[in-house]
Formats: structure tokens, C-alpha cells, sequence
């Protein structure tokens, strides 16, 4: 799918993050001059997450490189257009070079919070807003509703944005989807990609949970192959959340499991391709990876899937937790 490279405050995502007030018993709004994120003591509520994802909005629209320094974890990670991994200093950078005009500021709604650990969230929401930004020179308006998920982590007592990704919200039944890349494609994508390597983000040291993550992604996608629930709940968290390429939003295991087990869809094959592992703690990893599956879901081939998952450390095990599909971009 053919994505808006002029987004809020991650800058390549999808769309605009726009958000309501902060409520009362959250941190008030930074001033422009701020060049960081105002501290949160204790747990977070969805509310107080919130409010900080309109702060991150606010000075995306401004162009404030420095509040984002401050905002974003140094694990921070995210994947821009074509899948590209963009890490701290690569989405800073893109902050510095946009500017934007948004009709009243925009609205959040349908907060859900997932718990990873105690130290560790990531929240949901459904963003819609009127405007457009503008960076090297093109202006675009951006697409509206979109599902944005952040990744959002304790340090002292503040938290930091560790992952963000957005995705157009509609049904696929009555709006017709821009044309997705075909999985088939994916071989000329990576004689493309090593033609043309990416130098937003240098490729990270080597991670030995990489591959424990990389194995458990692909076993659950073999279990949703066969819609197979008792493997899936032995590979994921108790409070798994899903929000996949049209925008739609699971919470909880029981919801997300019976949404993956009662698919329709004709699927021959998977894999689980060019996973990286980034460790946010010693028992939370985030894991970015293309998916490839061979088959067809209603009538048409499947797109080549670009994944952010995160998992948490159970004993020797790695479960899923929260993962976020999207398409080419």
C-alpha cells in the first residue's frame, strides 16, 4: 500500500497523531521550549499515555526536534517507508525538517492500554483530524481515521516512547484499499534493498534473543495458519493485543485469539523474514520482520506484511505480547 510519507510526530508512520486535552490528573502540556517529556511517577494510565502522545503531537507540528531527544527512548525503533527500520536519531532528524497546519488540533478516542510488564505499555488509540504537513518541499494531507499503537517505557520517572506505528483505519467490505505489494514481490524488494542498502539506521549489534523471538513469531504464524488456539495460547502473553493492516484493534488474549483462530482465509505457506531484535530490558525485546504468506483471503493474494511485535520473557520462553501489521508504505 502506497503510504503519506508526511506524519506526525514518529514523521513516517502513517498518519497524524492528534490528540484531546489532557485530562486533570495528567502532566500539563509542555511548552514550546521543552525539550523534554514531563516525568510520571507510579503506573501510567491510558489517559496519562495519552495526553503525552498530544504533547509528542504538538511538537511534531512545530517541528521540535529537541522535545522528541527527549521523548524517545535510545532503543527507540520504528519502521518507515518500505519497512526501513528508523531508530532514534534517523526520526529526530525527520522531525526537524516538517512543518504542519492541523485544523483544531485533531481528536484521540478508543484509548486501550496492554500491559507488558511494570515497566513497560503500549497503548492503542483511534486518531482522526483535519490537515496536512508539509517536508522537502511537498505539502500532503494525511489520511484520517488512523490506529496508532506506542510503545512507551519507564526510565526513573518519566516514560519514554520505545516504538510507534499507525495504520489507515477502513473496512475492506465498502472502501476500496490502495493496491499492496504481492508477497511474490519480495524477491525483487530485496535485490532492491541490497542494491540500495538504507543508511537512516546502521545495522544493530547482534542479539541473541533475536532468534528466540524471530522462532516464536513464526510459530504463531503457523498457528494461525491452522487456526489453532491451544498453540497460540502457550505462545503469547495474558494480555496480548493485535492491531492489524486495516486498522482494527483486538485487546486481551481470549479476543485476539478467537480473531485469529476464525480467519477464512486460504493460507499454503508463512515465513518470517529479516527480524531484528532490539532488548528494551532484560526480559522485553521488540522484534521488526517481514511476513510473507503464499494463499488468498477473500479473492485476493496476500500483501507482503511488515511487523512490530513485542514480547516478554516467561522463564526460558519468549512470548508474544502486542503486535501491530502493516503494509508497504
Amino acid at each position: 500500500m502506497k503510504r503519506n510519507p508526511l506524519l506526525p510526530w514518529t514523521a513516517i508512520a502513517a498518519v497524524f497523531l492528534a490528540g484531546c486535552e489532557a485530562p486533570a490528573d495528567t502532566p500539563p502540556a509542555r511548552s514550546a521550549n521543552s525539550d523534554a517529556a514531563e516525568p510520571i511517577a507510579d503506573a501510567p494510565t491510558a489517559d496519562s499515555l495519552l495526553a503525552l502522545d498530544r504533547q509528542a503531537n504538538e511538537a511534531f507540528f512545530r517541528g521540535d526536534a529537541a522535545f522528541f531527544e527527549g521523548l524517545l527512548s535510545d532503543q527507540f525503533v520504528m519502521l518507515g517507508p518500505g519497512g526501513a527500520r528508523m531508530d532514534k536519531a534517523a526520526t529526530t532528524g525527520m522531525v526537524a525538517g516538517v512543518t504542519c497546519d492541523v485544523k483544531d488540533g485533531g481528536t484521540l478516542d478508543e484509548p486501550r492500554l496492554s500491559t507488558i510488564d511494570a515497566d513497560t505499555y503500549v497503548l492503542t488509540y483511534r486518531g482522526t483530524f483535519d490537515g496536512t504537513c508539509t517536508m522537502d518541499g511537498r505539502t500532503e494531507k494525511a489520511p484520517s481515521p488512523v490506529r496508532a499503537a506506542t510503545g512507551w517505557v519507564r526510565s526513573g520517572e518519566k516514560w519514554e516512547a520505545a516504538f510507534h506505528g499507525e495504520n489507515p483505519s477502513f473496512d475492506p467490505r465498502v472502501t476500496h484499499a490502495p493496491p499492496a505489494e504481492p508477497a511474490a514481490r519480495e524477491e525483487s524488494a530485496n535485490k532492491e534493498d541490497e542494491a540500495a542498502p538504507d543508511a537512516r539506521l546502521a545495522a544493530p549489534a547482534a542479539d541473541p534473543r533475536t532468534d528466540a523471538m524471530v522462532a516464536t513469531e513464526t510459530s504463531v504464524w503457523e498457528a494461525w495458519k491452522e487456526r489453532d488456539a491451544t498453540v497460540l495460547e502457550e505462545l503469547t502473553a495474558s494480555d496480548l493485543a493485535f492491531v492489524d493492516i486495516f486498522g482494527n484493534v483486538t485487546s486481551g488474549k481470549a479476543e485476539t485469539i478467537k480473531f485469529w483462530t476464525e480467519h477464512q482465509c486460504d493460507v499454503r505457506s508463512v515465513r518470517v523474514v529479516d527480524g531484528t531484535g532490539t532488548s528494551l530490558s532484560a526480559s522485553v525485546g521488540i522484534l521488526t520482520f517481514k511476513g510473507i504468506l503464499e494463499g488468498t483471503c477473500g479473492g485476493q493474494e496476500f500483501p507482503l506484511i511488515y511487523g512490530t511485535s513485542v514480547y516478554t520473557r516467561e522463564g526460558d520462553a519468549w512470548r508474544l505480547a502486542f503486535i501491530l501489521n502493516d503494509l508497504a508504505n
